[in-house]
């Protein structure tokens, strides 16, 4: 199913490409005008067509689409990075009952060489990331059974993220799940060819990754509503 979306114009593609080669704000400036309709006016359709559509399988994670896309302009305070504008543009969907940088969330992008669609939890603050480890703990073998459901793999492959040497305080050595509560980072992540980005098969590109990996976001995320043992675990210290 296809609510109408039929891509980003040309001009979109153009834009970013031209944005990667001369990210500079006398570049910018004269063709914001071209970005503010060929760029982030499609992409505003689009994420507004992923919203309806995930009514059906993940309705907590729908709110206003124009809050969901990243802004263009980089936060270049902390970075080496003095460039002022990302060259890609990007959405995250995360649920209504956990603030923006908690919990996992979706996630897709569109730039002038790739497309990035995923999910999971990224940069966890470190008691959101004790609640998971804990109930990833408690529950390892459903974490394992979603993760290695057939859609799964064929659409993302492996649960990916950054892992410690050693297991962390608190979980014995020998656990079962010990590969696991390692880990720093849970995501699933596929990268497909900006090519896609002009057509109509984006919008089912996006929304079938999305359907699938609803059970693992939903997983990841069970620990940390208020209310749950672990969340509270973790407030008490």
């Amino acid at each position: 199913m296809n609510p109408g979306f039929a891509g980003f114009p040309p001009e979109a593609m153009t834009f970013l490409r031209g944005l990667k080669r001369h990210n500079t704000r006398e570049w910018f400036q004269p063709r914001k005008e071209i970005y503010e309709k060929k760029v982030k006016g499609p992409m505003l359709e689009l994420v507004t067509a992923l919203m309806q559509r995930m009514a059906d399988f993940a309705p907590d994670y729908i709110a206003d689409p124009n809050k969901a896309i990243y802004r263009i302009y980089r936060d270049t305070r902390f970075s080496k990075d003095k460039t002022p504008y990302k060259t890609h543009i990007a959405a995250i969907f995360k649920h209504r009952d956990l603030g923006k940088h908690s919990g996992a969330g979706f996630y897709f992008s569109v730039g002038p060489e790739e497309i990035e669609i995923g999910g999971g939890v990224y940069m966890p603050m470190p008691e959101h990331l004790r609640a998971i480890r804990t109930y990833l703990s408690e529950n390892h073998e459903e974490f394992r059974r979603i993760a290695a459901a057939r859609d799964v793999r064929r659409l993302f492959g492996e649960v990916t993220g950054d892992s410690l040497s050693r297991i962390p305080k608190g979980f014995a050595a020998d656990h079962p799940a010990a590969d696991l509560l390692r880990m720093k980072q849970y995501l699933l992540f596929r990268t497909l060819e900006a090519s896609l980005a002009t057509t109509p098969k984006l919008y089912r590109e996006v929304v079938s990754r999305f359907e699938v990996m609803s059970p693992f976001l939903e997983f990841l995320n069970r620990p940390l509503y208020r209310g749950s043992k672990y969340w509270n675990a973790n407030e008490r210290g």
